[in-house]
This record gives structure tokens, C-alpha cells and sequence, in this order.
């Protein structure tokens, strides 16, 4: 594990150089990137080689304080989460260094980098850790760095409150995890990972489910998602790039490792775990098309494709518990390689939501418009993103998902409620799929196409070299996957090889399929080559004139009269209630002349209504009942201490 200590090291004092030398702007900046993007490189080579190779596990131990052992272990799952993890936060920390460009805020650039090589190292800790105390350990350090991560702006109130949710909801997880951690340790004695699959069939259950809802909570299951609509926006740019697509995964890493240390085999685990998938895809980007903001709207679409890996993870669980060999290598297969795709398009998407924020200075959808103009690489780049999101070829979500169809058609063999969850999978991927491809219709169309909406779009131009380098760099992953998809499909089936049902799987049988899928993604952009030659030389020598295109009827079109945000998504949002709030506001017209008209939609979290109709509203009304208590008496604060130590003492 030399090179993997090597790279956390690296990562390490790329952010305390940052500290040190927050007085050069340029030189903390320089030192930090190329600390942390070295650091990365390391980690990531050093992954891909465990991956590719058919190496032993590495395994570290070290006992601190005589209390526990600080345990890493490095297998195929493992050094899967671990390729993402550097991956991304190295793209991520070269599109920073040109992102944080205001050098009157020095400080806080400078513990930003600190912050943000700690949630690296945390990350790569969390998905190595290999018994409870490193695995809780590191999963503290993690949300706590991504906590002042995420207040940057701290000046903000809006920014602040977001803090404060992603605190309470990160806290609040954690408790479910150490409890579940706890009850494990009451079964098994020891908080080494080798005895969990010994424990009764009915704990298995009972630790899996408090896991389940603290990794849950991390990934944005609904309704566990409420504070990525508000963490996502008020970060940085490249730290919701990194939160997005790294982070929540960690959460998935959590289900994933405890499902594998458990071994169950009752099949209720796949179920549950399909059902959330369910719930979460749909309305995951049902209300991504509901909203306005930019970054919330990809916010929701997080939690839209945190339900497609639940799905192929569900998938692959079902067809383990059912002995269904290939089910459950492709669910899981497809499951891992769609937490790494979507580790790609989703940080491309934030990276271009950024740029566009910066240029413009506004996140709202409805201001922007024809920014394919004035930035041709970011929306390029955010159309190659726009499409691997909506799993269409030729680029990588297509391949994920594909694997978890395929998987999930297995599942017409099963009888009864595997095959009815079967049918409900593929039926979700469906729609899933359909609605994705019609929201980013919608912001690709209105964002990027079409006239500007505003002056601030008007301004626009292209931003610094480092983000566009960066954005760069994931679209041609993200083509790269979907073209030459063979290795990434085999390191995915490597990683899910971990299942002892599928540790013998061959997958060469299925290879000439996905062979045959390049090939015709090839044959593909060879067509389009053809008829682009074909194109230019037919007009060459020719006159091309341009003009306006064409005005529905009016002889004095304006940029108002173009789609907004609102009305192309109305209708769907629409059929999707009372899963949906919609709250519109209309002025209406009600003279032969009338004036100015206004009309307005917003729509509604449901399980953030009903949190704070039944928890927060409850909670903060017996709070202020209790208020009395806090009086600022010394002498009763002290006979409330004995009190409860005199309670303590009559319970032990």
C-alpha cells in the first residue's frame, strides 16, 4: 500500500502548502492543484492497477492508543470507488484553479484547498476502511470537511442555511450508521468486519436497514435527499462537482461493502432496495424538471441517478438472493459501472453549470439563453454531459445502463415477486430514461440555444483555460466509455465478482455484444464524417446567407416570446402530482386591453413538506414550550446536573 500512502500524503500537504502560503495568492493556488492533482495520479494509477490485475488484497493494520487497530484493506471494490474518487477530484482541482479567482479572499481560498484535500483523503479512507472504528472514524472526518466545503460563502445567509441542513441531515445519518454499528458489535463482540456474516438472519436485517437509512441519507435517497437541492447550489462549483459525483457514492460504497460483509439471502434486501430506487429516479427528475436554478436542477438529478444504481444493485441483489447467476452479476455490474459513469457526466455538468454561473452571474435558467454562442466549448461539452445523463449512445450512460436492463431482463425467468420486480425495473429505467432526456432537453434548449433572455447573457463569454480543460477532459471520458466501452465493462464485472455467486462468472460470452455496440457507435461518427465532407465540399464555392429563424407568424418576434423553462416542463410536472406540489401564481386577463400580466410556478418537495409539518414544526413548538428552562439561574443549571446524576445513579 506504499504508493496508496504515498498519493494520501501528496494530497495531504497540497493542502496544508495551501495554508502556509495564503499570503502568495498565485503560488498557495499553483502548489495546492498540482499537489492534489499529483496525489490523485498516484492513487489513481495504483487503483487501476489493483483493478485490471489479479492481485491479493493489500491490507494495513495499525494499533493506536491500545484501544483499536486502524485497519485499510484495498480489494476489487474497493480500488473501483477509489478510481472515481481520485479521478474526479483531480479534474475538479484543475478547474479550481482558475474557478476561485478572487484574490482578495485569499483565506478562504486557502482553507477551501485545506478542506478539500481532507475530503479527498477521507473519501479513499472510507472505501478502504476494514473495520468499524476506521470505517466511522473516516466517515466523520468526511462530512465535517465537506461541511466547510460546502459554507465557502459563508457570508451568505443562504449559504449558511444550507450548511446548517447538510449538517443536521450528515449528523443525523452518521447516528444511523453507529447504531447499526453498535447493534453489530452487540452480536459479533469485535469490530473487525469477519464476523458480521455469522450473526443471525433477523440482525442481518436489523443492521442492514439503520445502514441502509445512514449511507442512505448520504447518497440522497428519497426522502433522505432534502439538503442536496440546497448543498449543491451554495458550494463551489467544483466542490458540488466533487460532492455530486464522488461524495453521495460513498453512501452507495456503505450499502454496497455491508451487503457484501452480511452475505443475506433473503431476497427482501434486493426489493426494499429496488423500491427506493424506484421512487427516488422518478421523482428524482420529476422535480428536476420543475425547477429553475440550474444547480438544483442537477441537484435532483443526483438523487435521480443515485436511483438507477439502487435499481441495478436491487437488480443484482434479487438475482443473488434467487441464485439467478447472471442477474446478479449484471445488476451489480451494471450498478458500479453507472456509480463511475455518472461520477463523470454529472461532475462535466456541474463544472459547465459553474462556468456559465460565473459568466453570467446568474444560476436561473429562465435569464439565460443562445450561451452556445458566446461559450461554444462548455456547451458543447454540456451537451456531451446532457446526453450521457440521459443514457443515450454513443456515450457511457448508455452502457451502465444497458447492463442493468439486461440484468433486469433476466429477471422474467423468476416467478412471483422477484419477477413482478423484475417488470417494475425495467419499467422504471424506461420512464427514468424518458423524462431525463426530456428535462435536458429543456436546459440544453433554453440555456444554451435560442436568443439571450437577459443582458447578463448578452456578456457571456468563455471562461478561463483551466475549466475548460477540464470539462475537456471528462466529455472525452465520457465518449471514450461509450465508444470503446471493453475495459471499463470488465473492471466492472471485476469489481462485482466480490459477490460469491458471481466470483466464477465469465463474462466472454456477453463480450461480443458489447463489442458489436462500439462498432456501431464507430460506424456511426464514421457516417456522420461522411456526410460532413460531403457537406462541405457541396457548398463550397457557393454564397450562404444567414437570417433570422422563423418568427411563428409575428413580423416583430422578441426574445420573450421564446419557451421558458417553466412552460416546457409544465405539463409533465403536472401529471406527476400530488407527488408534486405545484404552487403558480397567475395575474390573469381580464380586460380588452389589459396590462402587465405575471405568472409565476414553483413547485414543492413532498418530503420536505412533510418533515417539516411533522418533525420540524412539532419539534420546534415542544422546543419553545421548554424555553423556561434556559432562565440563566446558576443555582438551578446546578441542581439540574444533580438531579441527573442522581437519576443515573438509581437506573445503573
Amino acid at each position: 500500500m506504499n504508493i496508496f500512502f504515498l498519493a494520501i500524503l501528496l494530497i495531504g500537504a497540497g493542502g496544508v502548502l495551501a495554508l502556509a502560503a495564503f499570503k502568495s495568492y498565485s503560488l498557495m493556488k499553483t502548489g495546492a492543484v498540482l499537489a492534489i492533482i499529483g496525489g490523485c495520479g498516484l492513487g489513481g494509477y495504483d487503483a487501476v492497477k489493483r483493478l485490471l490485475q489479479h492481485t491479493e488484497p493489500a491490507v494495513y493494520n495499525h494499533t493506536w492508543l491500545q484501544v483499536s487497530t486502524f485497519s485499510l484493506k484495498i480489494d476489487t471494490v474497493s480500488a473501483f470507488f477509489l478510481v472515481s474518487v481520485f479521478v474526479v477530484s483531480a479534474v475538479a482541482a484543475l478547474y479550481s484553479f482558475q474557478y476561485l479567482n478572487d484574490a482578495k479572499r485569499a483565506t478562504a481560498t486557502a482553507a477551501n484547498y485545506f478542506f478539500y484535500a481532507l475530503l479527498i483523503i477521507s473519501m479513499a479512507l472510507v472505501v478502504c476502511a476494514n473495520n468499524l472504528v476506521t470505517f466511522a472514524l473516516a466517515w466523520e472526518l468526511m462530512s465535517i470537511s465537506s461541511f466547510f466545503l460546502v459554507i465557502y460563502d459563508v457570508q451568505k445567509k443562504a449559504t449558511r442555511d444550507a450548511g446548517y441542513i447538510y449538517f443536521i441531515f450528515t449528523q443525523a445519518g452518521a447516528l444511523f450508521i453507529f447504531a447499526g454499528f453498535g447493534f453489530l458489535y452487540s452480536n459479533t463482540g469485535s469490530v473487525g468486519f469477519e464476523a458480521l456474516a455469522s450473526i443471525p438472519d433477523s440482525a442481518k436485517f436489523i443492521a442492514f436497514i439503520l445502514i441502509l437509512i445512514g449511507c442512505g441519507s448520504k447518497a440522497g435517497i428519497i426522502p433522505l435527499h432534502i439538503w442536496l437541492p440546497y448543498a449543491h447550489p451554495a458550494a463551489p462549483s467544483h466542490v458540488s462537482a466533487v460532492m455530486s459525483g464522488v461524495m453521495i457514492k460513498i453512501g452507495i460504497y456503505g450499502i454496497v461493502r455491508f451487503y457484501l460483509l452480511l452475505e443475506p439471502t433473503s431476497a427482501l434486501f434486493g426489493q426494499i432496495v429496488i423500491v427506493l430506487g424506484i421512487i427516488s429516479g422518478i421523482l428524482g427528475v420529476v422535480y428536476a424538471i420543475g425547477k429553475h436554478d440550474i444547480k438544483r436542477l442537477l441537484a435532483y438529478h443526483s438523487v435521480e441517478n443515485i436511483g438507477i444504481i439502487l435499481l441495478g444493485l436491487g437488480i443484482g441483489m434479487l438475482g443473488a438472493a434467487t441464485g439467478n447467476k447472471t442477474m446478479a452479476a449484471f445488476g451489480f455490474a451494471g450498478g458500479l459501472l453507472h456509480v463511475f459513469n455518472h461520477s463523470l457526466f454529472k461532475s462535466l455538468l456541474f463544472m459547465g453549470a459553474g462556468a456559465v454561473i460565473q459568466q453570467t452571474g446568474t444560476a436561473k435558467i429562465d435569464q439565460l439563453g443562445g450561451l452556445i454562442k458566446k461559450m461554444p466549448v462548455t456547451g458543447r461539452t454540456f451537451l456531451v454531459g446532457s446526453i450521457s445523463i440521459s443514457g443515450l449512445p454513443p456515450f457511457n450512460g448508455f452502457i451502465s445502463e444497458f447492463l442493468i436492463y439486461y440484468g433486469a431482463f433476466q429477471g422474467l425467468q423468476l416467478q412471483g415477486a422477484s419477477f413482478l420486480f423484475s417488470i417494475l425495473a425495467i419499467i422504471s429505467l424506461a420512464v427514468i430514461g424518458g423524462l431525463a432526456a426530456a428535462c435536458f432537453t429543456k436546459v440544453v434548449g433554453v440555456v444554451f440555444l435560442g436568443e439571450p433572455r437577459s443582458d447578463l447573457a448578452v456578456r457571456a463569454s468563455e471562461p478561463g483555460f483551466s475549466m475548460v480543460l477540464a470539462q475537456l477532459i471528462l466529455a472525452a471520458l465520457c465518449l471514450t466509455i461509450g465508444v470503446w466501452p471493453d475495459y471499463f465493462v470488465q473492471a466492472a464485472f471485476r469489481a462485482s465478482q466480490a459477490i460469491p455467486l458471481v466470483a466464477d462468472y465469465e463474462i466472454t460470452q456477453f463480450m461480443p455484444i458489447i463489442t458489436n455496440i462500439s462498432r456501431t457507435v464507430i460506424l456511426f461518427f464514421l457516417l456522420i464524417l461522411v456526410v460532413s465532407i460531403f457537406r462541405r465540399f457541396s457548398y463550397a464555392g457557393k454564397e450562404v446567407t444567414r437570417s433570422g429563424t422563423w418568427g411563428c407568424g409575428f413580423t416583430q418576434p422578441t426574445v420573450r416570446m421564446q419557451y421558458t423553462g417553466t412552460s416546457y416542463g409544465d405539463t409533465i410536472v403536472d401529471f406527476f402530482r400530488p407527488f408534486v406540489r405545484v404552487r403558480k401564481k397567475y395575474s390573469g386577463i381580464n380586460k380588452i386591453f389589459p396590462g402587465e400580466t405575471t405568472y409565476s410556478s414553483h413547485i414543492h418537495d413532498i418530503s420536505e413538506i412533510g418533515l417539516n409539518t411533522f418533525v420540524v414544526h412539532p419539534a420546534l413548538y415542544l422546543l419553545n414550550k421548554l424555553r423556561w428552562i434556559q432562565h440563566g439561574n446558576i443555582q438551578l443549571y446546578i441542581g439540574y446536573i444533580v438531579l441527573a446524576i442522581v437519576v443515573m445513579l438509581i437506573f445503573i
